[in-house]
């Protein structure tokens, strides 16, 4: 593992914006010269067919000058060669009818060649003469030595040239004659390798072109990249404020949005995390305190004082182990996800009444009902119901009227609970919500303070939110809840009933 991270440090490293420009280059340069060589080689191919059309009419030409058996045109459909009612005596003789009868073209050259040696060269002016090279003879005398027509290309010390050599012979001559013509394919296609030439400067500076702009589009377009990475060295847990600047509206420009985003996330999740271990270290502060002054201030030979100190000390002790407790739920609540059932909100509310309803020293009244079958975690709902139940019966007094109900209202369905309490003071109604966040303390009551942010964590874990309204002479809490569009249709019906 080591020695495969210590290789990659070694290799060279490329940034995304060379490796994208390299890829198009690649690309680019790969296409155009499968293009270009494609064209080049079609245009050589049928080049060659045209010279060897050139080359055989030639050989056509050479046979009707010796025989006249037909008239034979070439490849611009002129004729090549006219017969003469001559018969030659020799195949020295035939073989000068021909050279003197088929005329060589421009960049062609012709020879005759008696018994192996080059012995006549046609009285026309030529651009080269292949009597300058003995090896070229001596290569066209033994492919013919079968008395076969032979085409072929040589590079030789002339050039690079394509060639038709043809026997002749007559009855009763025992000399070897051979008709050779030949074209120069040099000359012949340097108007095509000149085109090519030119194609491939041309696809050079296109390439450069391309490599020019695609390095500074690359750039662009990777730039909130590059502040990505800048901002992301940049940030520590102790500095999340920063976020990337966003410009355009493609994919990278999506990708800061989406980054920003994050970042938002984990600063809030800092902060709260920051707030909670603030308002633990505040909270088990006081009974840590408290515990501890009454042990070093015990007497222990005094029972009733040691009694005492135990009973006070077990209590703080119960106190910090119920707010152990509210914050394991909390988190719990915050990041696991609801078990959804379709669940009777009817039946819930009757349950949730049923368990409010024991409660000493209030008079509980089911108010209503909604029916609606919808999915939800009931478990998860009837804890946070019996939450702001047991809020309700903390803040209101003995005897009071304490109403509970569900109802279904524009596209929700509420879970609420009504006291008769002396409501939330104003500027009050956000902090209660937050965690340790009572108003309450100077009226000893007890509390971890975390009761209403469970609910609010419940709520929210379902796509609700925890409605409130207060007044001077009392509160109504709800946990609402969206319907889904795939939920049944309710039915439509309200109860009013007087519980004891």
């Amino acid at each position: 593992m080591r020695e495969s991270a210590r290789i990659r440090r070694a290799l060279p490293r490329w940034s995304v914006r060379s490796r994208i420009l390299a890829s198009i280059l690649l690309v680019t340069a790969i296409g155009m010269t499968v293009a270009g060589a494609t064209a080049y080689l079609l245009q050589r191919e049928r080049a060659l067919a045209e010279i060897d059309d050139r080359l055989l009419s030639r050989v056509e030409s050479a046979r009707f000058v010796v025989t006249g058996d037909a008239p034979v045109t070439d490849s611009e459909g002129t004729v090549a060669a006219t017969a003469d009612d001559v018969q030659y005596a020799s195949t020295t003789e035939a073989l000068r009818g021909v050279l003197a009868r088929v005329t060589p073209r421009l960049n062609e050259s012709s020879l005759g060649i008696i018994d192996g040696v080059p012995a006549i060269i046609p009285g026309f002016p030529l651009d080269f003469h292949l009597e300058d090279d003995p090896e070229f003879i001596e290569r066209v005398v033994d492919e013919t030595s079968d008395g076969s027509v032979r085409i072929g290309t040589a590079l030789s010390a002339i050039g690079h040239l394509r060639y038709v050599a043809t026997p002749i012979a007559l009855e009763g001559d025992t000399e070897t004659a051979i008709y050779v013509t030949a074209v120069d394919l040099d000359v012949e296609l340097q108007q095509l390798n000149t085109g090519f030439a030119t194609y491939a400067a041309v696809a050079t500076a296109a390439l450069i072109a391309i490599g020019s702009v695609g390095w500074f589009v690359a750039g662009r377009l990777l730039r909130p990249i590059r502040q990505l990475r800048a901002a992301a060295s940049r940030i520590t847990v102790n500095q999340l404020h920063e976020r990337i600047a966003v410009h355009g509206r493609d994919d990278v420009s999506d990708l800061a949005v989406t980054v920003n985003d994050m970042l938002e996330r984990l600063d809030t999740a800092v902060t709260s995390q920051r707030q909670l271990l603030d308002d633990v270290r505040h909270e088990l502060k006081t009974p840590i305190t408290i515990v501890r002054g009454h042990l070093e201030l015990v007497d222990s030979a005094n029972v009733a004082d040691v009694e005492a100190t135990r009973a006070l000390a077990l209590d703080e002790l119960d106190r910090m182990t119920r707010l152990v407790d509210d914050i394991e739920s909390l988190a719990e609540t915050a990041t696991a996800a609801p078990a959804r059932i379709q669940t009777d909100v009817a039946d819930l509310t009757t349950e949730v009444f049923a368990k409010a309803s024991v409660l000493p020293d209030h008079r509980w009244v089911l108010s209503a009902i909604a029916h609606r079958t919808m999915p939800l975690d009931p478990w998860r709902i009837t804890q946070a119901w019996l939450q702001l139940v047991d809020n309700a019966a903390k803040y209101s007094p003995e005897g009071t009227v304490i109403e509970i109900g569900s109802t279904e209202v524009d596209s929700a369905v509420e879970f609420w609970v009504s006291d008769s309490g002396p409501g939330i003071p104003r500027g009050s109604e956000e902090r209660i919500f937050e965690r340790f966040g009572r108003v309450d303390a100077s009226r000893g009551i007890r509390g971890s303070g975390l009761g209403l942010p469970i609910v609010k964590a419940i709520a929210a874990s379902h796509g609700g939110d925890v409605s409130l309204a207060t007044t001077s002479t009392g509160s109504r809490f709800a946990i609402v809840i969206p319907i889904d569009d795939s939920d049944p249709p309710p039915e439509i019906e309200t109860e009013n009933r007087d519980q004891p």
